[in-house]
């Protein structure tokens, strides 16, 4: 595996370590089918060091790659109480999200072919309802990276954010409506203004600590965000909070929160515990199936903790 992770010419040291997982419990009284997606996605600036996924009573599961590459697994929620634990150390990139757009911007007909469904309205990025918006707010603004940026900024701006506020059937143009939502309506609304332009946009799930900023202080939570094709790589982009951002570890992507769901559930099935945990720590300090201890934590605050490079090489410029 290349231990730089990007595609991206920028030199990408894996130099800081995370700890992501979670912990959930499902209760349920009769065999209930279910589907998992809770690994990191082995690409970009990651290197999985430990991990370790445990089902609980339920049957032996399955895992395959869904038609968006996601790491799957099908499994049976079994009658009483079914925990299900995923932990892992993730070695990350110091370097935040890149904005650097490499080669031309290419017109759709110019796409690659599996490109095309990123650009096509979907569930919950019905972008055809929002046509007439995104030209009014948007038409003017050079096509590409200023106008994918301009579309975070409005949303950031325009839609407020309302913590335990999500609902499942809400798509992009009610949340746009209503100006209020969670991470998830944040993705949505910017990935179908983009779609609106045909700039391939696509909806991503997975962790995000708190590293180079001041801890918000509500629960830890899996967190949404989306990527858009420029030139000829996909850029991460975050509404909710609009600036680039370090360490993230992506679990899922697809067009939209159907394709991004930890758990899809063919039945009846109540989850009675959800516990999710992001954070950075010293190498060598944690390993998985230890308790979750937010003592070792080194994020949370503005100040930039260094880590260990996994290629032996100095971070240059870093701060202790």
């Amino acid at each position: 595996m290349n231990l730089y992770g990007s595609s991206s010419t920028t030199w990408n040291p894996l130099n800081l370590t995370v700890r992501v997982g979670c912990a959930l419990t499902y209760e349920t009284s009769v065999p209930t089918p279910v589907l998992f997606v809770l690994k990191p996605r082995l690409e970009g600036r990651v290197l999985v060091m430990q991990e370790k996924l445990s089902f609980g009573i339920g049957l032996p599961s399955h895992e395959f790659q869904d038609s968006h590459g996601n790491i799957t697994y099908r499994s049976m929620l079994m009658p009483g109480k079914n925990e299900i634990r995923h932990d892992a150390l993730v070695a990350v990139s110091s370097l935040p999200d890149s904005r650097m757009v490499v080669g031309p911007v290419l017109p759709v007909g110019e796409l690659p072919s599996e490109l095309l469904r990123y650009t096509l309205p979907s569930r919950y990025c019905d972008s055809d309802k929002l046509m007439d918006l995104a030209w009014r707010e948007f038409g003017h603004v050079p096509h590409g990276l200023p106008r994918v940026q301009a579309i975070c900024d409005w949303v950031h701006t325009y839609i407020e954010y309302r913590y335990l506020s999500g609902r499942a059937d809400l798509s992009a143009f009610e949340v746009i409506q209503r100006r209020y939502g969670v991470c998830r309506d944040f993705a949505h609304a910017a990935i179908a203004l983009c779609r609106a332009f045909n700039l391939p946009a696509r909806y991503v799930t997975g962790h995000l600590p708190d590293i180079g900023v001041t801890d918000p202080g509500s629960p830890m939570d899996f967190h949404a965000y989306l990527e858009v094709y420029l030139g000829q790589e996909w850029l991460t982009f975050d509404p909710r909070f609009n600036v680039p951002r370090i360490g993230r570890v992506k679990v899922a992507h697809g067009a939209d929160a159907v394709d991004g769901a930890f758990a899809t559930i063919f039945g009846e099935a109540r989850l009675t515990h959800f516990e999710v945990w992001a954070y950075q720590i010293r190498p060598g300090e944690v390993n998985v199936g230890d308790p979750v201890d937010l003592s070792k934590r080194l994020d949370g605050t503005p100040t930039l903790m260094q880590g260990t490079d996994y290629c032996g090489l100095d971070l240059p410029g870093g701060r202790r």
